[in-house]
């Protein structure tokens, strides 16, 4: 099979990739997210114990193994730092083994209001969004206009980029939407409070996979939702907003299809 896997659901989501993840890990020396955001749910039981991840790869229930977050993953703060409490609370030691990508898109409070707004003003044509604010967070990062992990290494720059963009959204959001407008110094603190726990994962993500490539170590790639789902490829417009094809692992991790060793669609 080879040293790098890419694990894909070949439907809409929901396939059962958990076990096959969860088998794969065991001999994998790193695992990595490169799509999506916390709107995939993997679910693992191990020793009886059942486990449900949204954000971080299912490796991290792997003594010595590897977990990386790519830059195509869109990331909210808020939901990783409460996942990794969760798992911290079971005695996971999440900080030591899981490595972030400074070029991850954030999703901020107001993508979520964007997300949540849209769906209400869609009513009975409304896409089916898991409204945490995925959609408008890829949608920020095409625009060039998204805030990303490694914003967050320069304080300063980083409150008027997002005074920035957050007098774009709260625009659309009173004016279009007629709802709230998402207040501006309670995002700006949250977010800068929050760096603080982060930036001591913040990597370089490609070359630390690059590096284990180089050195024959295993590595998993794991999808999230289905094919299906591809924004490109998928049952256009209820898709998600990533390419969760084979595609997508390349651009979303830096690892070039030619070192990705073998695809696996679970049906």
């Amino acid at each position: 099979m080879g040293n790098n896997v890419v694990v894909l659901g070949t439907q809409w989501g929901d396939e059962g990739k958990g076990k096959i993840v969860d088998l794969l890990t065991d001999q994998a020396e790193a695992v990595v997210r490169f799509q999506g955001g916390h709107n995939a749910g993997h679910t693992l039981v191990i020793e009886g114990e059942k486990t449900v991840l949204h954000l971080i790869p299912s490796g991290i229930l792997r003594d010595n193994v590897l977990c990386l977050i790519g830059n195509g993953v869109v990331l909210s703060p808020t939901a990783l730092l409460k996942e990794m409490a969760e798992l911290e609370a079971k005695g996971v030691p999440v900080r030591e083994r899981l490595r972030l990508s400074g070029g991850c898109p954030l999703i901020l409070p107001y993508h979520i209001a964007l997300d949540q707004a849209r769906e209400r003003a869609r009513g009975a044509a409304k896409i089916g969004t898991t409204g945490r604010g995925i959609g408008p967070a890829y949608e920020d990062k095409v625009a060039r206009r998204g805030l990303r992990l490694d914003d967050l290494m320069n304080p300063e720059r980083f409150a008027e980029q997002l005074k920035e963009v957050m007098e774009y959204h709260n625009f659309a959001l009173t004016q279009y939407y007629k709802t709230d407008a998402v207040d501006y110094q309670a995002v700006l603190d949250e977010a800068l409070a929050q760096a603080e726990e982060l930036k001591p994962m913040m990597a370089d993500v490609t070359s630390i996979l690059h590096q284990y490539r180089e050195e024959g170590r295993g590595i998993m790639f794991e999808g999230a939702q289905g094919s299906l789902l591809d924004i490109d490829h998928g049952t256009y417009p209820y898709v998600t907003s990533s390419n969760t094809t084979a595609g997508g692992t390349s651009t979303g991790s830096g690892v070039g299809p030619l070192y990705l060793d073998y695809v696996l669609g679970y049906y």
